[in-house]
């Protein structure tokens, strides 16, 4: 991500963050004055919203300091670690918008439908700016995923808490309230479901789904006097930088750095890879291997 780039999702963050945390107050203060559980429920997750981007926020700083002696590879993972704290933190939020709610069914009791609507309506308009924020660079980088899909859920809520105070305006339907709370819980989940799986397996060095491992395996493969490979990595070094290692057999040692520098910007042109390290070894695994990183 360039400097522009950056300073550009410094912002949102910030924006996100403000706007938010303003607005669960004042969603709160309502919720509890028009006793309304979606209303509540909305503002409880706006909370754990402003909470996730602030360590979203944080991770982001974090994996752009300069690396040292000791962390060799800086604070990259970070981003990765606040994706998989943001899909942690919305699977609580869902289960105690569900226990909530749960409880509520069995014991429904009326709210104040037009304070209602009118907060949960302008729920919508923050938490889906907030999301426009994100909109752009949340397609390659899972840190920034995890932030849209909070806000994102968030405007999801606000929807369903407007539908439901409707309908009960003109019907007296209470249980209603409870009965969307459940429904927005349960999309949520399908939609932080898929986060937590991906951010989990990148904190175990999976392949990224960004990059095919047998493409790319096939075209190291092609190319000119690549005999075989083994032992090849590919993981995540965060949720925007990829890494590869992998031992090079060739038929002979010929034009040996060119070869080298070639195939490097192939692969990170070709894929979305930006650490390439690679061994060469002539023929087989003997005493005359050489090695040779990048």
């Amino acid at each position: 991500m360039n400097h522009h780039g950056q300073q550009k999702i410094n912002r949102a963050f910030k924006i996100g963050m403000l706007i938010n945390l303003v607005f669960v107050i004042v969603e709160a203060t309502i919720g509890f004055t028009a006793n309304s559980l979606s209303l509540i429920a909305d503002a409880g997750h706006n909370l754990s919203d402003v909470l996730g981007l602030l360590v979203a926020w944080v991770a982001l700083i974090l994996s752009q300091r300069t690396r040292d002696n000791y962390r060799t590879y800086g604070y990259k993972r970070s981003s990765i670690l606040a994706a998989l704290f943001n899909a942690v933190f919305l699977l609580i939020a869902v289960g105690g918008i569900l226990l909530e709610a749960f409880q509520r069914l069995g014991n429904v009791q009326p709210v104040q439908e037009n304070s209602v609507m009118l907060v949960a309506g302008v729920g919508i308009l923050i938490n889906g700016f907030t999301a426009f924020l994100f909109m752009k660079d949340q397609a390659h980088d899972l840190n920034v995923r995890g932030a849209f899909l909070h806000m994102a859920a968030d405007t999801l809520v606000s929807v369903g808490v407007v539908v439901a105070a409707f309908i009960i305006k003109f019907t007296n339907w209470y249980w209603l309230d409870p009965v969307i709370s459940i429904a927005i819980a349960v999309i949520i989940f399908v939609g932080t479901w898929r986060l937590l799986k991906e951010s989990l397996d990148l904190s175990l060095d999976a392949v990224p789904k960004s990059v095919n491992y047998t493409e790319v395996e096939k075209f190291i493969l092609q190319q000119p006097t690549v005999k075989s490979i083994h032992d090849l990595h590919i993981w995540a070094l965060s949720t925007t930088e990829n890494a590869l290692t992998v031992h090079i057999i060739r038929e002979n040692l010929d034009n040996y750095n060119q070869f080298i520098e070639e195939l490097d910007h192939q692969l990170t042109e070709n894929f979305p890879l930006n650490h390439v390290t690679m061994q060469i070894e002539l023929g087989k695994i003997t005493d005359e291997s050489v090695s040779h990183s990048i």
